[in-house]
């Protein structure tokens, strides 16, 4: 392996999340955050049972935590040195590395997995076949896009970006948005798609968590959907992939 180097994205990412490092994890592990981690480990914490598993951009390791406690080995990266700080605090496995050049050898990963950080690389077909070498032969890619064709999309649209930070919105840093006909036509020779779920499928916009009687209905009506003929749906779409043996 090379020395990782930074591409512009990567410097702009970096800058945008070291920003707010220090509370991320504010409004986490409760309503509509705990909801959507609750129900991203729904789907992938069955393929990761007992096997080694790879979290590109795992951040603060919210999620890394969680698969660590079922998981045979766990690995993260993220370019954040602020995040990784936090990870560390949590005694996970990490690294510093960009998913345009993954900090591991090849094949090393019976499962890879990242959550809404691939809506965020420019370089998206270099950042693909980057998470397909490190994984397995006949291993699992469980990759998270940002879709159009969700309520989420529209509410974006209506309510413009969003603050993270006193100094920054949610402008400041390249988003993208996959259909599940775009994510067929940016995958790498040798991954196939196995299927999709979908995460935030009816939820209008974030702030109907915070009314406890609506958010315990919507709760369960998003649990309903993940796997649902409406999962094509979901703001969060999790693209389920096999790299070919």
């Amino acid at each position: 392996m090379t020395e990782p180097t930074e591409t512009q994205g990567d410097g702009q990412n970096r800058a945008y999340y070291d920003d707010f490092a220090g509370w991320y994890e504010r409004e986490r592990g409760r309503g509509y955050h705990g909801l959507i981690d609750d129900l991203e480990m729904g789907i992938i914490e069955p393929m990761v049972r007992g096997k080694s598993v790879l979290e590109a951009g795992c951040g603060t390791g919210l999620i890394l935590e969680r698969l660590a406690r079922v998981a045979s080995d766990e690995q993260g990266f993220d370019l954040s040195p602020g995040m990784l700080d936090k990870a560390r605090e949590r005694g996970l496995n990490v690294k510093l590395g960009s998913v345009t050049e993954v900090p591991y050898d090849d094949n090393s990963f019976d499962v890879v997995c990242s959550f809404k950080v691939l809506a965020h690389v420019p370089e998206i077909g270099a950042a693909l076949a980057e998470l397909a070498r490190v994984t397995k032969p006949g291993g699992r890619m469980v990759l998270e896009f940002y879709n159009p064709w969700s309520l989420r999309y529209l509410a974006k649209r209506v309510a413009g970006p969003q603050p993270i930070s006193e100094d920054r919105t949610e402008a400041d840093v390249f988003t993208r948005w996959d259909s599940p006909s775009a994510i067929q036509r940016i995958l790498p020779p040798g991954v196939e798609v196995v299927d999709f779920r979908g995460v935030r499928v009816v939820t209008p916009f974030a702030g109907v968590h915070r009314l406890p009687l609506v958010s315990s209905a919507i709760a369960r009506v998003e649990h309903a959907m993940v796997a649902s003929p409406l999962r094509y749906f979901g703001g969060f779409l999790v693209a389920i992939l096999e790299k070919k043996a």
